[in-house]
C-alpha cells in the first residue's frame, strides 16, 4: 500500500506565521502534480483514497488549510479568509518545487482553485471544481451556519461519528467503512477524554459574516482559461442545475458531471465519482 510523506511549512497572515502541513504522495520528483483542496471544515484526508490510487501516475499534495486538520489554529479568527488562504496555497507550491499543477477542489477548495486559475501566469494547468460555482445557494449558506464553529464535544467517538453523518448527510449513501474514515480524519480527543472536530471552530467567524452576502464570482469564471471539469452532485443545495448551465457555457465552459444520489458534495471516495476526474487529469 502507497503511503503519504508528511511536510510543513510557515505561511504568513495579518498577525502572525502559521504551521501549514500537507501529505506528498507518489514519486516526489515527478512532475505532473496534483493539488487537492478541501471543503471548509475538512482536510486534505479526504483525498487519500483518489491520491492513493493515482500515485503511480501523478504526485498529489494535499494540504491541511490553515485551521484544520494537523495545521495551526490562527491567532485571529478573522483571518480565515481568501486573503490568508490564497498565499498559504502559493506557499506551498513554492516549497513542494511544484512550478505547474493540476488542481482539485471540493467546495471552498474549489473557490480558491478558481481564484488561482483565474490569475495571470496561473499555475494551474487542469481544475476539477467539485460542486462549488460562482453563484452560492444561500439555503446551502445558512445550512452550513448553523452548524460550523459551534465546538461540539462528545463522550464517545461514536457520538462524534453520529454528528457527522448527521451534518455531511449530503455525502450520500456511503459504507459504514468510509463513514468511520471520515470521523476518525475529522476528530480529536481532548485531554479530558471527549472527541471534538479537528477543526478550529474560529472558522465559523468569518463564514457567517459571509454567508450575509451575496456571492457573484462571474468575473473570476470567466477569467479562467484552462481545461476544466465540473462535478456537481445531482441533489446539491450550494451549487444549483441553473448556475451549473451557465457554467458550462461561460469562462472556461467546462465538461459537466452529475453525481447521482449526492448532494454537497460529492467525496471522491467510490468509482462513479473517481473515473472522471482520472480520465480528466489524463493518461
Amino acid at each position: 500500500m502507497i503511503a503519504p510523506r508528511g511536510h510543513q511549512f510557515k505561511s504568513l497572515s495579518a498577525h502572525g506565521f502559521h504551521r501549514v502541513v500537507y501529505r506528498e504522495w507518489g514519486d516526489p520528483d515527478n512532475p505532473r502534480v496534483v493539488t487537492c483542496v478541501h471543503g471548509l471544515t475538512r482536510n486534505g484526508r479526504d483525498f487519500d483514497v483518489l491520491a492513493q490510487r493515482l500515485a503511480g501516475r501523478f504526485r498529489f499534495l494535499c494540504p491541511d488549510m490553515p485551521g484544520r486538520g494537523d495545521s495551526e489554529w490562527l491567532r485571529d479568527p478573522n483571518d480565515y479568509s481568501f486573503a490568508t488562504y490564497l498565499p498559504t496555497l502559493t506557499a506551498l507550491l513554492a516549497h513542494a518545487r511544484a512550478d505547474r499543477v493540476a488542481w482539485v477542489g471540493t467546495s471552498m477548495g474549489g473557490l480558491l482553485g478558481m481564484v488561482m486559475a483565474a490569475q495571470p501566469e496561473t499555475p494551474v494547468t487542469r481544475l476539477v471544481v467539485n460542486d462549488v460555482g460562482p453563484v452560492i445557494e444561500g439555503a446551502a449558506l445558512a445550512r452550513i451556519a448553523a452548524y460550523v464553529g459551534l465546538d461540539p464535544a462528545f463522550d464517545s467517538f461514536a457520538s462524534l461519528e453520529a454528528h457527522i453523518r448527521e451534518v455531511s448527510a449530503p455525502f450520500g449513501a456511503l459504507t459504514d467503512a468510509q463513514w468511520d474514515t471520515l470521523a476518525r480524519t475529522t476528530a480529536r480527543e481532548s485531554p479530558d477524554g471527549r472527541w471534538r472536530l479537528k477543526y478550529d471552530p474560529g472558522i465559523g467567524v468569518p463564514f457567517r459574516a459571509a454567508a450575509a452576502q451575496n456571492s457573484d464570482l462571474w468575473a473570476i469564471w470567466d477569467a479562467i482559461q484552462c481545461p476544466t471539469l465540473l462535478l456537481r452532485g445531482a441533489q446539491s443545495d450550494l451549487l444549483s442545475s441553473a448556475t451549473a448551465a451557465e457554467m458550462r457555457s461561460r469562462g472556461p465552459k467546462p465538461e459537466l458531471v452529475e453525481v447521482p444520489g449526492v448532494g454537497h458534495a460529492p467525496m471522491l471516495l467510490s468509482e462513479e465519482q473517481i473515473a472522471p476526474v482520472e480520465a480528466f487529469l489524463g493518461p
